[in-house]
């Protein structure tokens, strides 16, 4: 999975992103609230984990101000703050989960692999639409200004992802776990080859390219500003 830790402490910041790393995670380590906002609503993240006593923007106003962008990737608020009304205020703000420290990495881990197991809301949809491109996923038909794409079921999946990731930055590892369900880099360019494909489908015969290649670190489906 790739995270998003938002965390000012040195030392708990290091413990908690090398234990991550060591599980398998991909994570983002940010010290500022503002910084962390910016991560939330640009890159797509399975779980944001956030101390709520961060400098510029604290957690607490964060969630929130992630909620309001429509975003529902589950959040954890890490924090030394434990009364009763603490934790029910940032369950209120948003947060999907509340962790005290000092705690037990192996604790966190277990709640971090348990909400990204967690169906998202966005999973509820049974359609996709990003500009005058359409996805139908009952169905399962693509359509762009109305005229019909034919898709392989691989490509049908891969342009899921980059669609509901509309606008963030979608990096190959990300892919090849949803797509391909690889928790491992084949050393191919199975990516890369299809979404070549792809554009050849959805971008090519348009006047308008959605599918963009962020220069070494994967792609985003968004209208070109």
């Amino acid at each position: 999975m790739r995270l998003l830790l938002v965390e000012d402490d040195p030392r708990t910041a290091d413990y908690i992103v090398r234990g991550l790393t060591e599980a398998g995670h991909v994570c983002d380590l940010l010290r500022d609230g503002h910084d962390g906002l910016f991560a939330a609503t640009r890159n797509a993240y399975d779980v944001i984990v956030a101390d709520r006593m961060v400098p510029g923007l604290d957690g607490l106003s964060m969630i929130k101000a992630v909620r309001a962008a429509g975003i529902r990737t589950p959040a954890i608020f890490l924090t030394s703050i434990g009364g009763v009304d603490d934790r029910v205020e940032g369950l209120e703000a948003g947060g999907d989960d509340y962790l005290v420290k000092p705690f037990a990495f192996s604790e966190l881990l277990a709640r971090i692999n348990a909400l990204g197991r967690r169906p998202a809301a966005q999973e509820q949809k049974t359609a996709l639409r990003v500009a005058d491109l359409e996805m139908d996923l009952i169905q399962r038909r693509v359509t762009r200004r109305g005229q019909p794409i034919d898709l392989q079921p691989r490509e049908f999946s891969l342009l899921e992802v980059l669609m509901r990731g509309e606008g963030r930055v979608i990096t190959r590892t990300m892919l090849l776990e949803r797509v391909w369900d690889f928790h491992f880099d084949p050393k191919t360019s199975v990516v890369e080859t299809h979404i070549s494909r792809l554009r050849a489908k959805v971008d090519r015969p348009f006047d308008v390219p959605l599918i963009h290649t962020v220069r070494n670190t994967g792609y985003s489906l968004h209208v070109p500003a």
